[in-house]
């Protein structure tokens, strides 16, 4: 963690309006910590995170109101969940560290740990290959659809297999996730546009992709993992304020697909791609970045608000990817664009960033990384469909009104 990470004892008093004698009181009862600065025990330094949690709990306690309005935007939690914990630079599942997970564990395996809250050893039998995935109306939309990025096909072809799916109205856990095995056979139908799947999820998009290549095998489980749940973003919101209308799972899925493609969230990978095309190869990444510098444009693909060192799933990508594809010039443009940018405004890559470059790397489709991401996060928005639907209880907020007032 960067020195930036933490406050001195007068910075930190200040920050939080208190004495240095408060502060000590915070610290001695845990609710802020400190560690020695170098070697002299004498001098300490306080976290950063503590005492900005101890500054929100604080200003709730004064104006609920305002913490509430600002919670939406990069703010306090506004509801619980068992899911998925952000925290000191790294992704949970469940207690599980995520990038592990990513390296040791299929996605299935994962999927059921979201899901059901344990992790099996063996894959489970979410995923059947058994029957086949897309109906003979959705299989006959779905050629004509054959030019349509997948991520637009998902929304076309969901309702119509929805249409056909009685028990998605069954909410209880298990039914849920029965039926959200029966989504990611569906989705994952749609991308290999095969109508009966005769392997698993990785294994079929393997084998439209790279077929003659299993070193694939290991990055696609490693992407649809790390992609599967952040917590509570914009999509994984939207879709538990669906599910919370008593919804059907795939409604749920279809409300996160429309989140999802939005250039602010899932949609940011297009601009990722652009980028790598504009470089082209290493010798042409400083040209790139300062045509966008120079236009006042953000560099795609670089800086996450949750993660000043560095987001931990792209990290792992590029690790994985450039692992299994040392010689590869995707790799090879991915390096020099990471050291470049890093170097002009101190940015680390994300995850878009880090499927981007996965997907270039393997020669997949444009669009490739959006497909990914979607594929992952259905199975984060089925775990929160599952939580909310045993909440059993309906999100509304209420709005602060600011418009003209009522005429007597």
């Amino acid at each position: 963690m960067s020195r930036d990470r933490y406050l001195t004892a007068r910075q930190a008093a200040e920050e939080l309006e208190i004495s240095l004698a408060t502060l000590y009181a915070y610290v001695s009862r845990g609710l802020i910590r400190s560690e020695a600065t170098g070697g002299d025990t004498r001098t300490r330094r306080y976290r950063l995170d503590d005492v900005q949690k101890l500054k929100e709990r604080k200003e709730q306690q004064r104006n609920p109101g305002k913490v509430a309005e600002s919670a939406l935007h990069w703010g306090a939690p506004v509801m619980e969940s068992a899911l998925t914990l952000i925290a000191n630079g790294r992704v949970f599942y469940r207690g599980h560290d995520a990038v592990q997970l990513a390296t040791t564990h299929t996605v299935e395996q994962v999927a059921a740990l979201l899901w059901t809250g344990e992790l099996p050893a063996d894959p489970p039998g979410i995923f059947e290959t058994t029957g086949a995935a897309l109906s003979a109306q959705v299989a006959a939309v779905r050629r004509q659809l054959a030019d349509v990025p997948a991520i637009e096909a998902f929304q076309v072809l969901l309702p119509l297999a929805a249409a056909d799916d009685l028990a998605a109205y069954d909410l209880r856990p298990a039914a849920v996730i029965q039926t959200g095995g029966r989504i990611l056979r569906l989705l994952t139908a749609i991308v290999a546009e095969e109508r009966a799947l005769s392997a698993g999820m990785v294994q079929t998009l393997q084998q439209r992709w790279r077929p003659n290549d299993e070193r694939a095998l290991a990055l696609l489980d490693a992407a649809l993992i790390l992609c599967a749940d952040h917590e509570l973003n914009v999509s994984a919101f939207t879709a538990r304020c669906v599910a919370s209308a008593g919804s059907t799972p795939y409604a749920v899925v279809i409300a996160g697909l429309s989140a999802l493609q939005g250039v602010k969230h899932g949609g940011h990978s297009a601009r990722v791609e652009a980028l790598l095309r504009e470089a082209g190869t290493p010798a042409g990444v400083r040209l790139a970045l300062a045509q966008r510098l120079k236009r006042g444009e953000k560099i795609p693909g670089f800086g996450h608000q949750l993660y000043p060192d560095g987001d931990p799933r792209g990290a792992a990508l590029l690790q994985l990817t450039s692992a299994a594809y040392p010689d590869s010039p995707a790799v090879a443009l991915s390096r020099a664009l990471i050291e470049q940018v890093h170097s002009l405004i101190g940015e680390h890559p994300t995850i878009d960033f880090g499927l981007a470059t996965l997907s270039a790397a393997l020669e997949l489709p444009p669009g490739s990384p959006l497909t990914l991401f979607a594929l992952g996060r259905t199975i984060g928005w089925i775990g929160h469909a599952i939580e909310q639907y045993e909440l059993d209880r309906i999100i509304r907020p209420r709005a602060r009104y600011i418009g003209e007032q009522p005429i007597e």
